[in-house]
């Protein structure tokens, strides 16, 4: 085929770059923001184009062809060359303008957009395109470098990336609010033996750092219900189907409300991190790396000094007494919350008066 037969676009090679790391067209016109048929008749159209299948289909899974694979790298190399031209041209411009495409972990959502609303006050004619997903789409995001960066818990081990630690992440046990933990002090580690604790997917980094704590201290871990979101985790341990392991970030409303409580146990928290990281030789935009940069020089000291993000989430972790426990509402509901028995102050240090009863 002569170069003047074809007339390949630059949307159909990343529709078909999207449909290879997705391997599923529904998900790479998500992506897109096209419909599935938008995106098929671009695949179509392209392997017209290459006279070549670039997919096949066995049962309900699609898969790259051998000349798929081979159109990918190409396809892959094309766009990245593209973007690389935007970014040298959108350098000439400075930071008044631009696009930052970040995706961050499902629990940095807690505080991901406070720090967005600060940089792009700084920043007005920014554009920001934010995705919240867990580890595994993260770090296929990281492989085939679809966003500027990924702000997650824990580097990939198998993609090649430049990463750096902005904030401290400690993970908390927590337990129901009227759970017995919640009256006592320095408990022994060797107690959670006894536990059901609920767990996040395969993969999640907060799964992996909990077995790892497990496994270090030589505890064995009753594994219950696998549970997809942290939002799910936190309703199910509140019904009193088990206790979990999560980021302090994700708890801080529940420990104020008194619907969660935070037991003093030895050895915790898991300290972890959260890092900022992107393909290492990744040409950053020069909004991508202001926005870098801001991660790296000043969130951990922003979040440290909002209270709703961080004093009240103090309120019963490991390093502060723990409250008194509640009195169960009701002998035949075992875990349902009950209203506060302790007084929260506000900065000026004045009461803050509970919320009403519902």
């Amino acid at each position: 085929m002569k170069y003047n037969d074809m007339h390949v676009t630059l949307r159909q090679l990343e529709a078909f770059t999207a449909v290879a790391n997705h391997l599923s067209f529904t998900r790479a016109a998500e992506q897109l923001n096209l419909s599935q048929p938008a995106v098929s008749m671009q695949i179509k159209q392209l392997e017209s184009q290459l006279g070549q299948a670039l997919f096949e289909q066995m049962g309900k899974k699609i898969h790259l062809t051998e000349s798929g694979h081979e159109v990918r790298k190409f396809a892959r190399s094309i766009l990245q060359q593209v973007d690389d031209m935007e970014t040298a041209l959108t350098s000439l411009s400075g930071l008044e303008r631009g696009t930052l495409s970040i995706s961050v972990a499902t629990t940095a959502h807690y505080f991901a957009p406070k720090l967005l609303k600060i940089f792009c006050e700084r920043y007005p004619g920014v554009n920001v395109k934010l995705d919240v997903t867990n580890r595994e789409q993260l770090v296929s995001q990281l492989e085939n470098n679809i966003v500027d960066m990924v702000i997650m818990g824990r580097p990939p081990e198998n993609v090649d990336v430049e990463s750096g630690a902005f904030m401290e992440n400690p993970l908390v046990l927590i337990a129901p609010a009227d759970h017995p933990f919640t009256r006592e002090k320095s408990i022994q580690l060797k107690r959670l033996a006894n536990e059901v604790f609920l767990v996040r997917e395969v993969g999640s980094g907060t799964r992996k750092a909990m077995e790892l704590f497990f496994t270090q201290h030589n505890i064995p871990m009753i594994m219950g219900m696998e549970v997809s979101s942290d939002e799910a985790i936190k309703r199910s341990v509140q019904a009193g189907l088990g206790l979990g392991i999560m980021s302090r970030d994700a708890i801080q409303n529940e420990l104020q409300l008194n619907l969660l409580s935070a037991p003093d146990v030895l050895h915790f928290p898991i300290m972890r991190h959260w890092y900022v990281m992107h393909r290492k030789g990744k040409r950053l935009s020069p909004i991508a790396q202001a926005f870098k940069d801001f991660l790296l020089q000043e969130a951990a000291g922003i979040l440290n000094k909002e209270p709703t993000l961080r004093d009240a989430a103090q309120l019963q972790t490991p390093q502060m007494p723990p409250l008194k426990a509640p009195t169960p509402s009701a002998a035949n509901n075992k875990y349902a919350p009950a209203r506060p028995k302790y007084v929260l102050t506000g900065p000026d240090g004045k009461p803050i008066p509970p919320a009403p009863r519902k």
